[in-house]
């Protein structure tokens, strides 16, 4: 492969220098910061991760309203920054402006979709590595009453929902899902403390598995489950070493290997504008199996859920969409 690679650029040689002179990536985070813990951190890991296979740093922008997230992106094409990431669905206005003054600037924008030429969009299957969670859940639980603590109420927040309900009535036709949103702003995405009420109001309730998709807000569930000696399900970045022995698993979401693959995609020339569709086919998004985890899921439900996956995959399994119609049928 190696050999390949190297015959390949053989004729590129004299112009290798000035392309690698003017690639200038960045990455533009959403307002919870990089150190979120979730979906932010996954993209920063994948950053660090270039910087370190290629030696060229990632330029970064930490926006903490929706003002700053426009001013950066332009900022950052302005002074010839390209690709630049933008982190979440609440940056598509902000890309879809910015990337029609800068023609020439390659954007990447994850998890909605802008259709100006110079925009890559990437978007996940969250209902599938959802489905899977969520066959966990029911298999894990011993009251058939599980449940789901959503970040601000949306379309794409409540296709989480529904792929995990789905995969607990899949696994157990008889289970009872709870779900609860934090609130209709941003804002839900940072609120951990109003996600730990709602979890414990879950709790009380009879669940005990409640699945977070909720940005950092999600920390205030999963405290909440080992306060009271239940389980949690992390989402995005795999959060099962936050507690173990509390996190059942986590629905990854590979934002880092797309924002990675987007970058060096660019480096060698090879970036293209459109849609890209990452789910469980794709390797884009899983369940976390490790060792923080590994006593609280059986080998029997490990060969249940990876059985389940392979059914989802070959099309044997159908998830719905919530997106695709906004509503949840099973």
């Amino acid at each position: 492969m190696k050999k390949t690679i190297i015959a390949a650029c053989m004729g590129l040689t004299l112009v290798q220098p000035a392309i690698a002179a003017d690639f200038k990536p960045a990455v533009v985070y959403d307002k919870a910061g990089k150190f979120d813990k979730s979906f932010n951190e996954a993209v920063f890991r994948g950053a660090e991760k270039f910087k370190k296979d290629t030696g060229v740093e990632v330029k970064e922008v930490e926006p903490t309203n929706e003002a700053q997230v426009e001013q950066g992106l332009e900022k950052l094409a302005r002074r010839g920054s390209s690709p630049i990431v933008a982190v979440g669905f609440s940056q598509a206005n902000a890309v879809a402006s910015v990337s029609a003054k800068y023609p020439d600037v390659q954007f990447t924008l994850i998890d909605m979709v802008v259709e100006n030429p110079n925009v890559h969009s990437i978007v996940f299957k969250e209902h599938e590595g959802s489905f899977l969670v969520g066959a966990l859940a029911a298999m894990k639980s011993a009251t058939g009453k599980v449940g789901f603590i959503g970040g601000m109420d949306i379309p794409l927040i409540r296709k989480f929902g529904c792929g995990f309900e789905q995969g607990a009535k899949y696994e157990n036709p008889k289970a009872e899902v709870f779900t609860n949103m934090i609130g209709s702003t941003g804002a839900a995405f940072n609120n951990p403390g109003k996600a730990a009420e709602l979890a414990k109001s879950q709790f009380d309730s009879g669940a005990d598995v409640i699945f977070a998709a909720a940005g950092s807000s999600g920390s205030g569930v999963y405290q909440a489950a080992k306060d009271v000696g239940k389980y949690a399900i992390g989402v995005d970045s795999n959060q099962n070493h936050l507690h173990p022995g509390t996190m059942l698993t986590s629905m990854v979401k590979r934002v880092d290997v797309a924002a990675y693959s987007n970058w060096m995609a660019a480096k060698d020339g090879k970036w293209e504008p459109g849609i890209e569709a990452l789910g469980l086919a794709e390797n884009g998004v899983d369940w976390a199996l490790d060792e923080h985890n590994r006593a609280l899921v059986t080998k029997e439900m490990e060969e249940k859920v990876n059985q389940i996956k392979a059914d989802i995959i070959s099309g044997k399994i159908k998830v719905h969409d919530y997106m695709s119609d906004n509503s949840c049928k099973y």
